[in-house]
Parts: structure tokens; C-alpha cells; sequence
């Protein structure tokens, strides 16, 4: 029964990633005054792009048709780490939060030399930018992370939400509030959302991923496409269940596990009532502006690590 609850939580994760990006893009449209497309309109779009020609570049050699693939797998088996309903995720050991971390970023690496076999100037300019992205953006991240796993004497991501569910809501430490602040931060950026990065915008200038992709299309292309879905989905359940995993079933009871999925509904709602409405309030952000934002973020996650050693003496 807990093996299928683990695999549920997985599926779910990885079916659910276009809804949440047609439920942000709704609500986006909502709070413009503009009428929206269907929350349902990402499934059709990748349903579309899977029935289409993969096209390649004369230039390119197999790693531009095997990176998007390659990108794809790493993503998914960075998934089946997290726990949201169910208080274990389908994958779990000592260190395992450090591996999801570096699968992200080899995924991402994947994609740049993607970019860079296709032969597209565009595409090299993306890749290097998602290049300086990505070196800001793991310092933190690992630091975030490793700051909770000391705070809570635990080695895997299923140990520290344990820890942190079992922890008083009205007493949470201040550990907790700067890891959180700077997760955000780095979730904003690895998702390629604003201010970091427009993902609706195809100005060359001023792209980022969407940089990286021009040269895609077909079944790469929405491989590429859910990917990137399923990137923003994880790292929303990720801060969930790091820092509000609160009613998290831990029995097998259908009472305690459909608690659990409405709490975890109710907590993604509030996430995605937070991004368009953050969206819809700032512009993206001049390249040279965005290092700033991970040098916030480093800053909060070492106060974080500081704050970590300083309580466990």
C-alpha cells in the first residue's frame, strides 16, 4: 500500500505540472482583465507538439535530439525524492536532497550543450546566460538545504519534513524564515519565471531559456516544454513540504490520505495566487540586476547555516 501511495505522489507530480502552468496563466489573465485560455490549453499545446515533425538543425549532431531526452529523465527521477501527500517519497536516502540538486543542474547543463550543438547564436547567447544563472543559483540552493538537514539532524529530504511537521507552527526558527526567503529566491530563477525571466516573452535580447529553444521542435520541443512544467511544480512542492508540510499523511487510512491531498491543494492554490499575482506586479529585471538577486540569496541562506550552528551548540 505505501509503495503505491509513493508511486501515486510521483505520477501525480509529473501529470499535474501543465495544469499548474494553465491555472498561473489563467489567473495571470484575471487579474489583467484579459479573458485567458483554458487552465487545460498546456496539455493541447504538448498534445500538438508531440504529433509534429522533430526537425534538426544540418549543423547538429545526436546530443541536440538527445539533450532535451536526457533533460526530460533527470528531471522526472529528481521527483520521486519528494514527499507531498504521503509522508515518504518514492525514492529516499542519506544525501539524497544533494542528488536532486545535481540533477537539476546536469539537466540544465544538457540543455546548454543543446543550444550550443543546434548553431543558433540566440541559442549559444541563452546558454550562456543560463550558465551564469546556474552558478548563482546552486551555492544557495545547496545551502538552503543543507542548513535544514543540520537544523534537523537528518540526511534526506523525507527525514527533514518529517522534523519540521513534528515542529510547533508558532515556533518555527529563524532558520526556517531565511532558508525559506532564500529557496524562493533561487526557485524563481531555476524555473525561469519574473523577474529573472520572462517565459511568455520571444525577444531575443532578452530571453533566457526561451533562448536556448529556438531551435527546437516537435516531440523535443514539448519534451523540453513539460520538463520545465515539472521543474516549477517540484520546486513548489518542494518548499511546501520543507516549510509548511503540516497535515502530511503518515498513516494509511483513506480518512488521513484524502486530509492530506486537500491540505496540499489548498497550500498550491495559495502558491499559485502568489506567483500571478507576483507576475502581474513586476517587470522582468535588466540582465546585469539579476546577480543581485542571488547575492540576496546566498546572504540568506550562510545567515541561515550561521543561525544553524549558533542553535546547535
Amino acid at each position: 500500500m505505501t509503495i503505491a501511495l509513493r508511486l501515486a505522489q510521483f505520477v501525480f507530480l509529473l501529470l499535474s505540472a501543465p495544469l499548474l502552468l494553465g491555472a498561473i496563466t489563467r489567473l495571470k489573465a484575471i487579474l489583467q482583465r484579459r479573458r485567458g485560455a483554458s487552465i487545460w490549453r498546456p496539455y493541447a499545446e504538448l498534445g500538438k507538439l508531440f504529433r509534429k515533425e522533430d526537425l534538426v538543425p544540418g549543423s547538429a549532431s545526436w546530443l541536440f535530439r538527445a539533450a532535451p531526452r536526457l533533460a526530460f529523465a533527470l528531471t522526472v527521477t529528481a521527483v520521486a525524492f519528494l514527499p507531498i501527500v504521503w509522508s515518504n517519497g518514492l525514492l529516499s536516502f542519506a544525501g539524497d536532497f544533494i542528488v536532486l540538486v545535481y540533477l537539476l543542474a546536469f539537466a540544465r547543463f544538457l540543455m546548454m550543450l543543446g543550444a550550443f550543438d543546434g548553431g543558433s547564436s540566440f541559442g549559444g547567447m541563452g546558454a550562456s546566460r543560463e550558465a551564469m544563472v546556474s552558478v548563482l543559483a546552486e551555492a544557495p540552493l545547496v545551502l538552503s538545504l543543507v542548513a535544514l538537514a543540520v537544523a534537523a539532524r537528518a540526511g534526506s529530504l523525507t527525514a527533514i519534513v518529517a522534523w519540521t511537521g513534528a515542529q510547533d507552527f508558532f515556533n518555527i526558527s529563524v532558520v526556517h524564515v531565511l532558508a525559506f526567503a532564500a529557496l524562493t529566491l533561487v526557485a524563481i530563477a531555476e524555473t525561469g519565471r519574473l523577474p529573472v525571466d520572462n517565459p511568455a516573452t520571444h525577444l531575443e535580447l532578452t530571453m533566457l531559456h526561451e533562448a536556448m529553444v529556438l531551435e527546437y521542435s516537435g516531440p523535443s520541443l514539448a519534451l523540453i516544454e513539460w520538463a520545465q512544467a515539472i521543474k516549477l511544480n517540484l520546486m513548489i512542492a518542494l518548499l511546501i513540504a520543507l516549510f509548511a508540510p503540516w497535515g502530511i499523511a503518515s498513516g494509511v487510512t483513506a480518512g488521513a490520505i484524502l486530509l492530506s491531498i486537500g491540505l496540499y491543494v489548498v497550500k498550491l492554490g495559495i502558491a499559485i495566487v502568489a506567483i500571478a499575482v507576483l507576475e502581474s506586479c513586476v517587470a522582468k529585471l535588466r540582465m546585469y540586476a539579476v546577480p543581485e538577486i542571488f547575492g540576496i540569496a546566498a546572504a540568506l541562506s550562510i545567515l541561515a547555516i550561521v543561525f544553524t550552528l549558533m542553535m546547535k551548540r
